[in-house]
């Protein structure tokens, strides 16, 4: 008794009917085991005797889980190994041992220092991430469990401690430690109530049963000579399935899931369980669904590995031209130069060992053209998604204020990953729902309740409303059909009103009543007993006794308030239950075999407990779809009360009960585009002899033994819920977490597809995906499944003929669909996944998939979802996201090119696994539709703008070792060259990668298809990146040769003389810095005090380098001694050559961009403009019309979805237009 709750002791294993019934013995023989034998079936479990698994035959493995990637000893060569993955770092590494040879012209430290700093802070940053994974573990492994040590005393133990064959006591709302065989709880009948949700993602919670045999084993001290043995199945990944024997007392009772406790479920609402450890560790169901640890890499971090590998080609084809004009000088022209003593000359200068000569100099040339390849644009690019992921860190729109939680981009290897994600793989229960039901409207004797709007129908009105707006100011309309013709325009606005009357409610009054949690209903005809006035009385009193007594939940009264809750096993059933208590029908109190329920509006005007007493329950299956329950009330009469699918009640009503068919069918498919799950509810009325004839029947079958007693148990079930007659129906919103809807439109809107994997059964993931608008009214749903009795029954090649069956069909449906607005859903299921996901068969499944609108796979283990991530990631070939915020999801999270993990209720292992956490799915709109596009174009603009200044700067090295007859020397002093990538244009092109934004954050969202410049890699396609090459090929033969011509021959000083090697190479540095900064500046396209400062600051800094390196002793200084200050300075052809060389190398760039703006814009450059000029100010209505063109057109989502709600309210208009005397418009 905890919080001022109190709760009956109830036997629940009575109440169910299929799931929760205990083996049955026969008289002759006792229990029919099964017989377990051959491969699969291989463990043997000794309880209570854990030491004797330590023996090398029966060795299983500890309790000990670890979900790092790396250990203590696999880190070095993990680490390196991922580092030198890279192609650049092993170039980097070979020149780095070369440099140490004297054939290099580089110093070694000059070399290794680079190479040792980038990969020891990538190994620092991937240890740190690790890190956190490490912590989690420990923390696991250390929880503590009550264990039998010997002689009926417990002790706790650690987890990692726990071992095969332990008998453990495990206490309410711990976790179970390992997969355990339930053999008692504190219910006298050996019930528990576990909740499942870090494994198949329900909040919902299961029931679990021990055997009978094992009951009295409910102390401490019955264990203390306890012994027994299992014989069961190897450890597999299978949730919902387990096969096995249980011998104790000579006696062999068989085994299956009902009985069994998952490692990571939660006991809940039981005081404490006793149970045998089974499976441990890795072998635990748990970690059998788990992967391994990716490494996961970026499709830009790939792709750059062939641009490196195209530079390295460039790099060693111009090293062998260095090599062989080297070789010709050396073999025909050396021996000439009686000034270079060529009798007495270095073995790689030798003309008699040309061969040795030319290999020298070609391992000189590749490292001296080695700034083709840039060892700091790796390191650049970790310093720029560090400061990317701490901007996404702290963007205060992704702080959930609720919880106190911001966005933590946990790894930030993959920024630029999230403007590329084709598809997004969702968890349900706890990322997109919140699990929770209001119960909304009603329909009653064909009369419809309830004046509340759902969430979809107040989308719809508001949507009405502006287009209303648009059609009194605007004679074009694109998105919608305009009125036309000479209409009065108030006649037709009077009629737009009468029907939005209808849909928009008033705000006051719900601000009046105090909101209660699973009740959203309003309507003043049904509350305070206004019901009782209406002709059709008994028909409502009956509808409120349904939803107060066919159900299966426990009620909890609070001591202190007095006010009933319920523990239900579906959020549906426990807002049917708030929903009968507001009405007046209060259920309270369930014994063993009755139901009492405080009737608050009765004839006698008081308060009333009704007791109806349990006869039967049939309870819920998805196969079923329907439950019911048989009670005999307080006057004798026999009733079943029925609620279930409308379409499985309405072909069992019979033809005295279908006189309110018509009014509820039409009432449950406006329900239904208004985004309501829906029930219909029925009775039936039963004689005495009638219900016992059939009682007899139904008791044989429930204690049949076999295969087939379930088939018997649903015959005779539906032999009862026969000629049933109709009463109402119930309409309830699923509520899902804030904004989700928004959220899904709008990346539906971006061009991204969605997929939800959910451990729900069919039915209510097919709610939720209404609620969420992933379906709609109107779209058409193949739902592909198996039945269960053709794969028990079935060949193999039967079962998987049959499933590729209704995948080939489903695609030939879609092939010859002729409508281009038709969208497809498909709708999968578990059981039929595992045989869809075979190598034979998953590629046609992919194909049907990729052709459907919206994908649902329901009741998939965790394992499921990883193996189905995996089919879109490897078969589309494009990027995936997934998110979810449970355990289970951790496979699916790391199988995807990007995870995210939510941060909610269930536990923080899938944000432990996450590449990026969020607190609300909502935020992921933002971090893919802001963050996401911006690093991708910021990555991609500044990989591209690295590579053009690099080969702008290394071709030169190669040009001038052509005029230096290829001699090995640099134009550059070492210190220039150095000063380079470090100080001098590194960051230009950092604030590029941080800075950088097209369109402002809220533009982004008003034009959601601009992210599909990352999806289509606009911005970093070959086109792109060999134009970018070619500019810096150009900039460099600018460069070059035009200060050479200039230079040339030429008096450069005022004494006539001319320059020196020293001065052309600074003044061709010169051009360079000035040439790459100008061309990063035309690059920007947002520009901060920070951009202007590092641009303009970068050239400063050259020349004040210049000053002082000049100003140093020519020890030092060498040959560039006072180069500024008397040799450059004063020279005017010095300025001018920097000025026309620079501005001759940015004008074919600014060429294009021009040339592109005006004749060929992309999205942003029109965005732009219209910014600029502030058009979206002055002009608010071509902005809006304009940002509702920029969306992908999409068939699901909430826009889509209120369309087709709007199409529907016009054609109503149209109809009541037409009553109203107004002449009907014409429509376009």
């Amino acid at each position: 008794m905890t919080k001022g709750r109190i709760r009956a002791r109830i036997r629940r294993s009575h109440l169910y009917t299929f799931g929760c019934l205990r083996p049955q013995t026969t008289e002759e023989g006792g229990p029919h085991p099964l017989q377990l034998h051959g491969p699969g079936y291989s463990r043997t479990v000794y309880c209570n005797q854990p030491l004797i698994h330590e023996k090398k035959s029966l060795f299983y493995c500890n309790n000990n889980i670890s979900t790092t990637k790396y250990n203590v000893l696999t880190f070095l060569p993990k680490a390196l190994f991922e580092q030198f993955r890279r192609v650049a770092n092993i170039y980097f590494l070979l020149a780095a041992c070369l440099s140490a040879s004297p054939i290099s012209p580089f110093s070694p430290l000059s070399m290794i220092a680079p190479l040792a700093f980038v990969v020891g802070l990538s190994m620092a940053k991937e240890a740190l991430e690790d890190s956190r994974r490490f912590l989690q573990d420990v923390k696991v492994n250390n929880r503590k469990v009550s264990v039998h040590k010997s002689n009926g005393e417990f002790v706790p133990r650690s987890w990692q401690r726990v071992m095969v064959g332990d008998v453990v006591k495990v206490e309410k709302d711990q976790f179970f430690p390992a997969d355990l065989l339930l053999l008692s709880s504190s219910y006298e009948d050996g019930i528990c109530y576990v909740e499942t949700m870090n494994l198949d993602g329900e909040t919902n919670l299961k029931v679990k049963r021990s055997l009978e045999a094992t009951l009295s084993l409910d102390n401490d001290g019955a264990f203390w000579d306890f012994s027994g043995t299992i014989h069961c199945e190897d450890p597999n990944p299978n949730l919902y399935s387990f096969v096995g024997n249980f011998e104790y007392e000579r006696q062999v009772y068989p085994l299956d899931p009902s009985q069994i406790l998952l490692r990571d479920s939660k006991l809940r609402n039981t005081d404490y369980i006793y149970g045998v450890v089974i499976f441990t560790g890795h072998d635990s169901k748990v970690m059998q669904n788990s992967t391994k640890s990716p490494s996961k890499r970026s499709t830009i971090e790939k792709k750059m590995d062939h641009i490196i590998y195209t530079l390295f080609t460039v790099l060693i084809l111009i090293s062998f031209i260095s090599s062989i004009g080297f070789v010709v000088k050396t073999k025909f022209q050396v021996p000439k130069w009686w000034y270079l003593q060529p009798d007495n000359i270095e073995y790689q200068y030798d003309p008699k060992k040309i061969m040795l000569a030319g290999m020298s100099h070609l391992i000189t040339a590749l490292i001296l053209y080695g700034y083709l390849i840039p060892i700091s644009l790796y390191v650049s690019i970790e310093i720029v998604k560090v400061l990317q992921a701490s901007f996404i860190n702290q963007d205060i729109q992704m702080y959930d204020e609720e919880t106190g939680t911001p966005a933590d981009a946990r790894t930030s290897n993959l920024n630029e990953e999230l403007g590329q994600v084709d598809t997004i793989l969702s968890d349900k229960t706890g990322t997109l729902t919140c699990n929770q039901m209001d119960f909304l409207k009603c329909s009653i004797a064909g009369t419809s309740y309830g004046v509340r709007s759902s969430e979809v129908e107040l989308a719809a009105a508001k949507q009405m409303a502006s287009d209303m707006e648009e059609q009194d100011t605007e004679s074009d309309l694109s998105n919608f059909p305009m009125i036309k013709g000479r209409v009065p325009r108030q006649n037709v606005r009077r009629a737009e009103e009468i029907e939005l009357e209808t849909v928009v409610t008033s705000k006051g009054d719900e601000d009046k009543r105090p909101a209660i949690k699973g009740f959203g209903f309003e309507d003043s005809r049904l509350m305070n007993g206004n019901w009782l006035k209406d002709p059709k009385a008994d028909i409502m009193l009956l509808f409120f006794r349904i939803l107060s007594v066919c159900h299966t939940a426990i009620p909890e009264v609070n001591e202190e308030t007095g006010i009933c809750t319920y523990e239900a096993e579906s959020p549906d059933e426990g807002a049917f239950l708030v929903a009968a208590r507001e009405f007046g029908f209060e259920f309270f109190r369930r014994t063993q075999s009755t139901v009492v329920v405080r009737e608050k509006f009765s004839a006698s005007g008081g308060v009333v407990e009704r007791e109806y007493k349990i006869l039967n329950l049939l309870d819920f299956t998805s196969k079923r779809k329907r439950m019911s329950v048989i009670v005999r009330d307080e006057e004798g009469n026999i009733i079943l009360f029925c609620k279930g699918a409308d379409s499985i009640i309405f072909d069992r009503l019979s033809e005295n009960g279908k006189m309110y068919l018509e009014a509820t069918t039409r009432h449950l498919n406006e329900y239904g585009e208004n985004g309501l799950r829906t029930l219909a509810l029925a009775y039936k009325r039963l004689n005495e002899q009638e219900y016992t004839e059939w009682n007899n029947e139904f008791h044989k079958a429930r204690t049949a033994v076999g295969t087939d007693r379930e088939a018997l148990l649903e015959e005779v079930s539906d032999l009862m819920e026969r000629e049933l007659i109709l009463i109402g129906a119930t309409a309830v919103e699923d509520k899902l977490q804030k904004g989700v809807p928004q959220c899904i439109d709008k990346l539906a809107q971006a061009g991204l597809k969605i997929w939800v994997l959910t451990g729900d059964k069919m039915e209510t993931a097919i709610n939720i995906g209404f609620a969420c608008s992933l379906l709609r009214q109107g779209m058409k749903q193949i739902c592909i499944t198996l039945d269960s009795d053709a794969v028990t029954n079935d060949r193999l090649e039967v079962v998987k003929g049959n499933i590729l069956n209704q995948i080939t069909n489903a695609a030939q449906m879609i092939n010859m669909e002729k409508d281009p607005h038709a969208a497809f859903a498909l709708i999968i299921d578990g059981k039929t996944l595992t045989y869809a996901l075979e190598d034979d068969m998953k590629h046609q499944f992919l194909g049907l998939a990729v052709d459907c609108a919206s994908v649902i796979c329901c009741r998939v283990s965790p394992k499921q979802k990883a193996l189905v991530t995996r089919l879109v990631k490897e078969g589309t070939g494009k990027t995936t996201l997934a998110i979810g915020d449970g355990a289970n999801d951790v496979g699916m999270i790391q199988e995807a090119d990007i995870g995210v993990g939510i941060s909610g209720v269930e536990g923080m292992q899938a944000v432990m696994a996450s590449d990026f956490s969020i607190a609300q799915f909502r935020f992921l709109e933002r971090l893919l539709v802001i963050h996401g596009h911006w690093c991708y174009k910021r990555i991609a603009q500044m990989i591209c703008y690295f590579f053009y200044k690099n080969i702008a700067f290394g071709l030169t090295i190669f040009y001038f070792e052509a005029f230096a007859g290829f001699s090995g020397q640099s134009v550059y002093d070492d210190w220039y060259m150095i000063l380079f990538n470090v100080v001098l244009t590194s960051l230009p092109v950092i604030s590029l990668g941080v800075f950088e934004q097209d369109v402002p954050s809220e533009v982004c969202l008003q034009f959601p298809a601009l992210y599909q410049q990352g999806p289509k890699n606009l911005f970093f396609d070959w086109y792109r990146i060999l134009g970018w090459m070619g500019n810096g090929l150009y900039s460099s033969l600018i460069i070059f040769f035009l200060v050479i011509i200039i230079f040339y021959d030429q008096a450069f000083r005022i004494n006539g003389q001319t320059a020196d090697m020293a001065a052309v190479g600074t003044t061709m540095f010169t051009c360079i810095i000035c040439a790459v900064n100008c061309q990063i500046a035309l690059t920007m396209s947002h520009f901060t005090w920070i951009q202007h400062l590092f641009v303009w600051g970068s050239i400063a800094t050259w020349y004040l380098f210049l000053l002082l390196y000049g100003v140093l002793p020519p020890k030092y200084s060498k040959t560039a001694y006072q180069i500024l200050i008397e040799v450059l300075a004063p020279a005017p052809i010095y300025w001018t050559a920097t000025l026309l060389v620079t501005v001759a190398c940015i004008l074919p760039y600014l060429a294009h961009i021009s040339f592109q703006r005006c004749f060929n814009p992309m999205d942003h450059h029109i965005i732009q403009e219209i910014k600029y000029y502030k058009k979206d100010i002055e002009d608010r209505h071509m902005w809006t019309r304009e940002s509702s063109k920029a969306r992908q057109e999409t068939k699901i989502g909430f826009t889509a979805r209120v369309e087709a709600k709007i199409r529907q309210l016009k054609g109503r208009l149209q109809k009541k237009q037409s009553a109203l005397g107004v002449p009907s418009p014409t429509y376009t």
